[in-house]
């Protein structure tokens, strides 16, 4: 299974694709967890030790690892490196492992004044392609609002895009124009799943049925809080919300046939 997790910033969606891995991982899988968000934090869903999660350098920010690969000064102003580096050894090697799952810290490419960033999106990009495309394990996939590091070549390798969003007109248009990327780069399988849902959203959930694919409701989960506040994976610290989101990924095998 391949899946790219997304949606708005605070909705839930890191916590959700930490409890995903660990469950995959719990049931025996080999597990490739990649954190695609700048603001990275799916170390800490997952359940890294802290210190270990801060030890982490994005691969975005490994100049002579993307010198290497690309021919090319990260930064610099050329038109010439590779655009399909070698990253077949990269997953391996570059990745953190904690409870069964390995994880991948993309990073973000700075822009801006520093100059040309294609070598270093040239690297990610062809890493993620490489997991999607080539590695027979799990591979759940945290990506910021964007869709950054997708491409055409990536998406073939995508068995489904969960979008997860809160009750609210703006979460559900950060869904809307992230919808319309996924499609436009050839992503078919998109599900929606409602995070942080009260006793008062209830009429929100059955009204976006009619209009999306929703996968399931989750509600706002004093477990998940408290894991928070704690430092702690939601997968250790909230079984209730766990079983849930395993209710999720089971509704989303079966509609892929998995």
């Amino acid at each position: 299974m391949k899946l790219a997790i997304t949606g708005k910033g605070g909705v839930g969606k890191t916590t959700i694709a930490g409890t995903l891995a660990r469950i995959y991982a719990d049931r025996g899988d080999k597990v490739y967890a990649v954190d695609a968000d700048p603001d990275a934090n799916l170390a800490s869903a997952i359940g890294i030790d802290p210190e270990a999660a801060a030890a982490i350098v994005p691969i975005s920010e490994m100049s002579p690892l993307i010198r290497e690969r690309t021919g090319a000064e990260p930064g610099a102003m050329t038109p010439v490196y590779k655009m399909n580096p070698r990253v077949d050894d990269l997953p391996e090697s570059l990745s953190t492992e904690a409870h069964g799952v390995r994880l991948l810290r993309l990073g973000t490419v700075k822009k801006g004044g520093g100059g040309c960033v294609c070598p270093e999106s040239a690297l990610l990009k062809t890493l993620l392609s490489h997991l999607m495309l080539n590695e027979r394990e799990v591979v759940i996939v945290d990506m910021e609002a964007g869709i950054e590091h997708l491409g055409r070549a990536t998406a073939r390798g995508v068995d489904a895009m969960l979008i997860v969003v809160e009750p609210g007109r703006r979460s559900i248009q950060t869904a809307e124009a992230i919808t319309r990327l996924a499609a436009d780069i050839g992503i078919i399988n998109i599900f929606m799943v409602v995070n942080k849902v009260t006793e008062a959203d209830a009429d929100f959930c059955a009204r976006i049925k009619e209009d999306y694919k929703v996968i399931g409701c989750l509600p706002l989960s004093e477990e998940v809080r408290q894991a928070d506040l704690n430092a702690e994976a939601p997968y250790d610290a909230a079984p209730g919300f766990t079983a849930l989101v395993a209710e999720v990924l089971a509704g989303i095998e079966q509609q892929l046939g998995k």
